[in-house]
C-alpha cells in the first residue's frame, strides 16, 4: 500500500502563489508580518519586487491590498484567519468587499487545529464573518491538490475571494487529474442512507467515516462543499432528495458556517430532511496538540459515525 501523502494547505497556498507570480505580473502578496507561518515567504523568495510586507498590523493590510486591486493589480493578502477576519473585519467589509474589489484573502491557522496557540488564535468563527458580507466567496479547499487549484482559480475569478487554509498537514483525496469547478460541490462516494457534507479538513475525517459506517451495513454519501458561499445548493438537495437526511461536518462554529448554510439551503428548498450539524459546540477552544483537539472537540471520524446514526433515526 502506498503511503498517505500529508500535507498543510498553508504549504500548498504558498506553492501556488509561486506559480502564479511567474506567469503573472499582476499579481501581487501582502503579509503581516506572518511570511514564515503563512507560506508567503516562498512568493518573497522567488519575487520580492511583488511582495509586501505591512508589519503587525493586519487593518492597514486590507486597505493597501485596496488601493492595489483599485490600480489593477490582483492582490494576495494574507495572515491568520483570527486576524484577516476578526481583526480587520471592518477593513474587509467596507474597503473590499463594498466596492468588490480583487482582493483574495489567504487565511492560514483557521480553526481548532491551530492546536497550541489556543483560544486567542483557533477563529472558529470568520467563516459566519465572512459569509454575512455581501459579495463575498468562502473557499475552503480538503486538501493540497485542491488548494492549488483553488487558489489559480482565484486568482482568475473577479471579486473578493476568502480562502480557509490550516496549519495541520491534511491527507492527500485528490490526484493530479482534479478540476476545480468554481462553486460546485464534489461528490466524493454515492449512497443511499445519509449524506455527510464536509469541507476543509473534515472532508478526509468523513471519507473515514463512510467506510466504518459501511462495516455496519449504512450506506453514506460525501459531498466536499470547498465553496461554503455560493452554496451549491442544487447538489446537497438532490442528495438529501436521494438519502432524506444529512450530516454536516466542519472545524468551525456549528453556529454559522456550513451547517448553517445547509440548514438553510434545505428549508429554503421545500423538501426538509434532518440536518444534524457537527462542528464546535459554540465554545472557545484551549491549547494542546492539534490532533488531540479535535478529538476532544468530536471533530474526527468516530463521531461523524455517531451523528450519521442520529440523523437516520430521525427520518
Amino acid at each position: 500500500m502506498a503511503d498517505i501523502i500529508k500535507t498543510a494547505t498553508r504549504d500548498a497556498y504558498g506553492k501556488a502563489l509561486v506559480e502564479l507570480g511567474d506567469k503573472n505580473n499582476k499579481v501581487v502578496v501582502l503579509d503581516a508580518d506572518l511570511a514564515a507561518a503563512t507560506k508567503t515567504g516562498m512568493f518573497k523568495k522567488a519575487h520580492p519586487e511583488k511582495f509586501f510586507d505591512c508589519g503587525i498590523a493586519e487593518g492597514n493590510m486590507m486597505g493597501v491590498a485596496a488601493g492595489l486591486a483599485a490600480s489593477g493589480y490582483t492582490v494576495f493578502a494574507s495572515t491568520f484567519a483570527m486576524f484577516a477576519a476578526g481583526r480587520a473585519y471592518e477593513q474587509v467589509r467596507n474597503s473590499i468587499a463594498y466596492p468588490h474589489l480583487n482582493v483574495k484573502i489567504g487565511a492560514t491557522h483557521a480553526g481548532i487545529s491551530v492546536g497550541e496557540d489556543g483560544a486567542s488564535h483557533q477563529c472558529c468563527e470568520d467563516i459566519a464573518l465572512m459569509r454575512a458580507i455581501p459579495g463575498m466567496t468562502i473557499i475552503n479547499p480538503a486538501d493540497d491538490i485542491e488548494t492549488r487549484a483553488a487558489v489559480l482559480a482565484a486568482a482568475d475569478y473577479e471579486g473578493p475571494v476568502y480562502m480557509r487554509f490550516g496549519r495541520l498537514a491534511v491527507p492527500r483525496i485528490f490526484d493530479e487529474s482534479y478540476k476545480f469547478e468554481w462553486g460546485k460541490a464534489v461528490v466524493l462516494n454515492e449512497g443511499t442512507d445519509v449524506t455527510i457534507c464536509a469541507t476543509g479538513l473534515m472532508v478526509g475525517e468523513a471519507i473515514e467515516a463512510k467506510k466504518i459506517l459501511a462495516e455496519q451495513g449504512v450506506s453514506a454519501e460525501i459531498i466536499n462543499v470547498h465553496t461554503i458561499k455560493p452554496l451549491d445548493a442544487e447538489t446537497i438537495l438532490a442528495s438529501a432528495a436521494k438519502t432524506g437526511a444529512i450530516v454536516t461536518a466542519e472545524e468551525h462554529n456549528i453556529i454559522g458556517g456550513l451547517g448553517s448554510a445547509v440548514a438553510e439551503a434545505v428549508c429554503e428548498g421545500g423538501k426538509p430532511v434532518p440536518v444534524v450539524r457537527l462542528g464546535v459546540n459554540d465554545v472557545f477552544g484551549k491549547s494542546g496538540p492539534a490532533v488531540e483537539l479535535l478529538h476532544i472537540y468530536g471533530l474526527d471520524a468516530q463521531n461523524i459515525v455517531e451523528k450519521a446514526k442520529q440523523a437516520i433515526s430521525m427520518k
